[in-house]
């Protein structure tokens, strides 16, 4: 396993040409009751156009959202942030997270400029821009795929190759890449602080607002 940990000046010195952000934005979010999850506002934004915000300020070229539940709102929501967002749905969004990254690798892959996917989920207002660059900057040193790992766990973003895209579309259920992830020699981008709350519930949600307004 690698470990890399690259100063703020590093990570922007690296250019990010052909990186493509994959935003997850498509599940009904089950567990949550205050509507549609990813149209919760956190601070004035949406859910889903936080993690369009992000995805720019991480300096990619392209944001591509996949969307499903309530998918025609949430699109809205993230063209509203981003009116350059490209969107994809997923109508197998219900088989899990893993059909939506599937669904977004495969409506890049054909573009051979593309060699870098970061993936970000559309409930996690907390991440950064910097480990956006720096999962990024990690994959197009060499690695095959790069995450950020916090000082509790490992989290997202996540960057992964090329060269890895074939197999992107093959993962099944809602664990999305994690399999693969264990057989790879994973670059782990440290990022300090713990990680970014997901926002599953109603009470997540509270919590993060209070974090982030």
């Amino acid at each position: 396993m690698t470990v890399l940990g690259r100063s703020e000046d590093e990570t922007r010195a690296t250019p990010s040409a052909a990186v493509v952000a994959l935003v997850l934005a498509a599940g009904r979010g089950e567990r949550f009751t205050g509507g549609t999850k990813q149209l919760a506002a956190v601070a004035g934004r949406p859910l889903v156009a936080h993690a369009v915000a992000t995805a720019r300020a991480g300096g990619v070229d392209r944001v591509v959202v996949v969307v499903g539940h309530d998918g025609d709102a949430v699109a809205a929501a993230a063209r509203l942030e981003d009116a350059e967002a490209e969107i994809v749905t997923n109508p197998d969004h219900a088989r899990g997270q893993s059909t939506s990254l599937a669904a977004g690798i495969r409506a890049v892959a054909h573009d051979e400029r593309a060699r870098v996917a970061v993936v970000l989920l559309a409930d996690q207002p907390g991440v950064g821009a910097e480990p956006v660059r720096a999962v990024a900057a990690a994959v197009r040193s060499g690695a095959p795929a790069a995450r950020a790992s916090y000082a509790d766990l490992p989290g997202h973003p996540i960057a992964f190759a090329r060269d890895l895209f074939d197999r992107l579309t093959d993962i099944e259920g809602d664990t999305g890449a994690r399999h693969l992830l264990a057989e790879l020699d994973l670059a782990h981008v440290l990022v300090a602080g713990a990680a970014p709350l997901d926002v599953d519930t109603v009470e997540d949600l509270a919590t993060v607002r209070a974090s982030l307004e």
